[in-house]
């Protein structure tokens, strides 16, 4: 009798080690908590001054100036503070249009956590503060720009061109895998 127990009680206890193993790794892939330790951060410019000028045929005479150049610059159309929700959040977010009419969202000075599948959304919510605003971007119109490239620094966003950014009132640091934002800011036209 002992030993049908002992011969029962081996596969009952492989399969629980199998299961409290595949159960970790689940864990582990769907949480990520080594990214709260691991900052990445992206240092990227505002896209260029562009400049133009006429096309010169003969060097500049005393009596001929050159012919003027003209600077176009990438303007703020928008902007605002991110405040925290999920998690300490902060930074400024600009909403820039560009010399060529594209536009693109620009975090600058971003300070949050890592996280797993962070995006970066322009969406038509209003920011609120505390836990009130923190599952408020998908409720209504709202436009991924893409993975957030890293939690700390300034970088980078296009707009799609088929996106009108005057439809949009803030920007959030949402993560998709749980549905929250981490961070958000209210837009204040310039």
């Amino acid at each position: 009798m002992g030993r049908v127990r002992e011969t029962l009680g081996r596969p009952l206890a492989v399969g629980a080690l199998a299961v409290a193993v595949v159960a970790v790794g689940f864990g582990l892939y769907w949480f990520q908590p080594w990214k709260l330790w691991q900052d990445e951060t992206v240092e990227e410019a505002l896209p260029g001054v562009v400049t133009t000028s006429a096309p010169s045929t003969a060097e500049p005479t005393a009596s001929a100036p050159a012919s003027p150049s003209s600077v176009a610059e990438p303007r703020t159309v928008a902007s605002g503070d991110l405040i925290s929700h999920e998690h300490a959040t902060k930074g400024t977010v600009k909403l820039v249009r560009l010399a060529d009419g594209s536009h693109v969202v620009r975090l600058e000075n971003l300070d949050t956590s890592n996280g797993p599948d962070l995006r970066v959304w322009l969406t038509d919510a209003p920011v609120k503060e505390g836990s009130a605003g923190w599952r408020v971007f998908d409720d209504g119109k709202h436009v991924s720009l893409g993975k957030l490239k890293g939690n700390k620094g300034s970088q980078n966003y296009t707009v799609p061109g088929d996106v009108d950014p005057s439809a949009f009132t803030s920007v959030s640091i949402w993560c998709d895998r749980f549905d929250v934002s981490f961070g958000a800011a209210e837009l204040a036209r310039a």
